[in-house]
């Protein structure tokens, strides 16, 4: 899988309550230690021919589980609103630069020279969208102590504004005591807003930074166009690999890549950013394959592709 925090490492499989299939699993971080990893969970289940699949689509964006899970296919209502919109900062240490945090990548991260009250942090939606959810993920800088800890915490203040200028008080965890390095907001309604703005109060340890602060909502636009000219070139010797390319959409800044070994059976993706290519090294050689892709902005996706065979 692709996305924020990428990758798939140990995990579990098992039925909840109503007999419905959750899979966890390990997902990579390992900036500062080899096992610094998180959890996540996605839908899984069996088909009709009692092949099991796992639902990773979007898997770092916001869900509403498990009660709403009435099949595999979930799917979000909120998109990411401000990748690599522009982002300006109280300070900047080194080159640990402020569009780090808004490059959906977990490994990379923005930092201030200080854990000072009142470093902050501004994104720009581009345009006024609707905004539903927040989530700030904290990074580890100039951290002085190391593995589980007790009586630690984090404290900040988040603004909106329309125009810049004027600041509304959003979200206010000046006086949480409690230890929130991915902490996530869902606003009790939606807002209208360009703006906004993280403002450090407490730090637990180290200087004050963060790996990603990801907006969600919907940006008022259009939905990206439909992908064209999808073309999965196999490996002639070792059918292991392919090499992926399609044509770029001028209004999406990223695309989801499915692919499975039956045209219905297209239970794997990857969302990648920025890029029109990929080298997929995922196959069982002497399977057929199936692949089909969509485009994603901060309106939403179009939907997929035409699927291609690839033998």
């Amino acid at each position: 899988m692709g996305g924020f925090n990428r990758g798939a490492g140990h995990g579990a499989t098992f039925p909840d309550n109503n007999g419905r299939y959750w899979h966890t699993s390990t997902t990579v971080v390992c900036v500062k230690n080899t096992w610094e990893r998180r959890i996540g969970i996605w839908p899984t289940g069996f088909d009709k021919d009692d092949v099991m699949w796992c639902n990773t689509d979007f898997g770092d964006y916001p869900m509403y589980l498990p009660s709403a899970r009435t099949d595999g296919q979930l799917r979000p209502d909120w998109w990411l609103l401000n990748y690599k919109k522009p982002v300006t900062v109280s300070s900047t240490l080194g080159s640990y630069h402020a569009n780090n945090a808004v490059d959906e990548n977990i490994k990379t991260y923005w930092s201030a020279r200080t854990a000072d009250k009142g470093e902050w942090i501004q994104t720009d939606l581009g345009q006024l969208s609707t905004v539903h959810a927040i989530q700030i993920n904290y990074a580890d800088q100039d951290a002085e102590f190391v593995g589980k800890q007790t009586g630690i915490y984090h404290q900040y203040e988040l603004y909106a504004s329309t125009d810049g200028k004027k600041w509304t008080l959003l979200v206010d965890k000046s006086q949480n005591k409690t230890d929130v390095p991915h902490d996530y907001i869902e606003l009790p309604k939606p807002i209208e807003t360009r703006y906004l703005k993280l403002v450090n109060v407490h730090m637990p340890t180290g200087k004050y930074a963060i790996s990603g602060l990801r907006i969600f909502g919907n940006g008022g636009g259009t939905k990206p166009d439909p992908v064209k000219d999808l073309i999965v070139l196999r490996t002639e010797k070792d059918k292991r690999s392919a090499y992926i390319k399609w044509s770029p959409v001028d209004n999406a800044f990223a695309y989801n890549l499915y692919y499975g070994t039956a045209p219905d059976k297209l239970y794997n993706s990857i969302l990648i950013h920025d890029f029109n290519e990929y080298w997929f090294k995922a196959m069982d050689r002497q399977k057929t394959y199936y692949f089909a892709i969509e485009a994603v902005n901060e309106n939403g996706v179009w939907g997929k592709s035409e699927v291609k065979k690839v033998e």
